[in-house]
C-alpha cells in the first residue's frame, strides 16, 4: 500500500487525485452555501419563538434543513437530482446547464465553484510544494471558498465555519504545520482584537456598524493558520481589493454608499495570497521594516 510520502512524491498520482476530491468538495460546498443560512435562519426563528413564549400550536412548523435533507431537487419542477446528475462540472455540461426533467436552466455558480475549489486547491498543493501542510491547508481554502460565497450572498460569516476554522488553526500549528504556535496563538488574538477595535472606534465615531462580527473571527481564523507575521499583509491587501471593488461598484454599477459590501470576501482573497506567498510577503515585509 503506497505511503504518503510515497503519494506526495508522484506527480501523475498527486494532482489528479487533488483534483477529483476537490471537485467533489466543490459540489459539497454548493450544498453548504445553499443550505448553512437558510439552517442558521430556521434557528434563530425557532429561538425567537422560544424567547418569545410562542404557544407550541402558533410557531412555525418548516420541515427541518440540514446538509444531508432534504434529498437535492430542481427548484423549478422538484425533480430528485439522482446521483449520474450530481457529477461535479461533468454533469452541468452534459445536461447543458439545464434540469434533466423540466429543461430549467441551471445556475452556471454551481460548475464554476466547483471548478474554482479544484483550481485553488491544486495550486496551492503546487505552490507550497507537495507536503503535508500543504494538505492540511487545503481545509482552509475549502472554508474560504464556502465562506466567501456565504458572505457574498447573505452578508453572513457563520461561527459555525469561522470558530472551528480558528481552532483547527491553533491546533494544527501546535504542531507547528504552517507556522509555531506562538505565531499561531498571538495570530488569533491580534487578528480578533484589531477589527474589533476598528469597529467600535468607527461605532463610537459615527454612531453606526461599519462591518460584522464574523469578520473579526475570520481574521482571527486566519492569524490561527498563518501567523501574527502575516496579518499587517492580510489586513492591507483585502482594505486594498475591497476599496477598488467598493469604488468600482460605485462609479459603474450605481451602488449607494449606504449598501453594504461584504468584506469577509476581501480577508479570504488576502489569506489564500498569504497562504500561497506567506514567505516572500514577510520577508519584503520585514526587510522594508529593517528588521
Amino acid at each position: 500500500m503506497p505511503t504518503l510520502d510515497t503519494f506526495l512524491s508522484t506527480p501523475w498520482l498527486l494532482y489528479p487525485t487533488v483534483t477529483i476530491v476537490s471537485l467533489c468538495i466543490g459540489s459539497f460546498l454548493n450544498v453548504v452555501i445553499l443550505r448553512l443560512p437558510k439552517m442558521m435562519q430556521q434557528e434563530w426563528r425557532c429561538q425567537c419563538e422560544e424567547f418569545l413564549e410562542v404557544p407550541e400550536g402558533d410557531r412555525t412548523k418548516d420541515s427541518t434543513i440540514t446538509l444531508s435533507s432534504p434529498a437535492s431537487t430542481c427548484p423549478s419542477c422538484g425533480h430528485k437530482i439522482r446521483p449520474w446528475e450530481n457529477v461535479p462540472v461533468i454533469s452541468w455540461l452534459m445536461l447543458g446547464g439545464k434540469c434533466a426533467s423540466c429543461k430549467s436552466p441551471i445556475s452556471a455558480r454551481y460548475p464554476v465553484i466547483e471548478a474554482l475549489t479544484a483550481l485553488v486547491s491544486v495550486a496551492t498543493v503546487a505552490l507550497l510544494g507537495p507536503s503535508e501542510a500543504a494538505l492540511w491547508a487545503l481545509l482552509l481554502i475549502w472554508s474560504l471558498v464556502a465562506l466567501t460565497v456565504i458572505d457574498f450572498d447573505t452578508q453572513l460569516l457563520p461561527d459555525n465555519m469561522t470558530l472551528p476554522l480558528m481552532w483547527l488553526g491553533l491546533v494544527l500549528n501546535y504542531f507547528g504545520v504552517l507556522t509555531d504556535f506562538a505565531s499561531a496563538f498571538w495570530g488569533a488574538v491580534a487578528g480578533y482584537l484589531s477589527l474589533w477595535s476598528v469597529y467600535w472606534l468607527f461605532k463610537l465615531v459615527t454612531g453606526k456598524e461599519g462591518m460584522g462580527h464574523g469578520d473579526f473571527k475570520l481574521l482571527a481564523a486566519l492569524g490561527a493558520w498563518l501567523g501574527w507575521q502575516l496579518l499587517p499583509a492580510v489586513i492591507l491587501i483585502s482594505s486594498l481589493v475591497g476599496a477598488i471593488v467598493g469604488i468600482s461598484l460605485m462609479v459603474f454599477r450605481k451602488h449607494g454608499r449606504e449598501v453594504p459590501i461584504p468584506f469577509g470576501p476581501y480577508l479570504a482573497v488576502a489569506g489564500v495570497v498569504c497562504l500561497w506567498f506567506g514567505g516572500e510577503i514577510q520577508t519584503f515585509w520585514f526587510g522594508f521594516l529593517g528588521v
